[in-house]
């Protein structure tokens, strides 16, 4: 395979982490950036420190990260997430690039700029009442809350429109065919 740096990306109840796995069952390893940011900021002193300054002291307890007041501070304002986001996001970038990975799963992927860090994107897709019923499904919630949270993120189709492949995830096309086909066109 060429020595493309590729990423995946996808809403909520896209079926992005499933794509992956079916990535790796092929023997791509797929950096993951929400597992590597919830890592770092476990296990960063420099992390720890800035999330200390911005957040306060309660950001980490005894045991660690503090989700509860990161999560509080985060919610608070647009502004306060966007200043997290300041912290942790260069810090995933970084471990990116030093992880030597070739593929990587990240949810914000434009949103966060993380697409400039590859030379191809994959987007997957699924219809909205598909989403939304997995989103119930996995996270045990109302589908009004499955909407409020797809109604955070960036809509589906400005997400197609930047990416440079899409699989389709509605249940009905096989996904194996199709991510063959983009693995075919990367490598000639």
């Amino acid at each position: 395979m060429k020595d493309l740096r590729m990423a995946i990306t996808g809403g909520i109840g896209s079926g992005k982490s499933y794509v992956c796995r079916l990535l790796e069952q092929q023997g791509i390893t797929v950096y993951d950036c929400d597992a590597a940011a919830k890592r770092l900021m476990r296990t960063s002193a420099t992390l720890r420190q800035q999330l200390c300054q911005l957040i306060g002291n309660d950001a980490y307890n005894s045991d660690g990260l503090n989700k509860a007041a990161v999560a509080r501070f985060l919610l608070a304002s647009d502004d306060n997430a966007r200043a997290i986001d300041a912290i942790v996001h260069p810090a995933v970038a970084a471990d990116f690039i030093n992880s030597g990975a070739r593929w990587m799963e990240c949810a914000i992927l434009f949103e966060s700029g993380f697409n400039r860090l590859v030379d191809r994107t994959i987007v997957v897709t699924a219809p909205e009442q598909l989403r939304i019923e997995r989103i119930m499904q996995r996270d045990g919630i109302t589908a009004e809350k499955a909407r409020q949270w797809l109604g955070k993120q960036w809509p589906q189709d400005e997400v197609r429109r930047l990416a440079d492949y899409e699989i389709v995830n509605d249940g009905q096309q096989p996904l194996l065919p199709q991510i063959e086909t983009i693995i075919q066109s990367i490598t000639i």
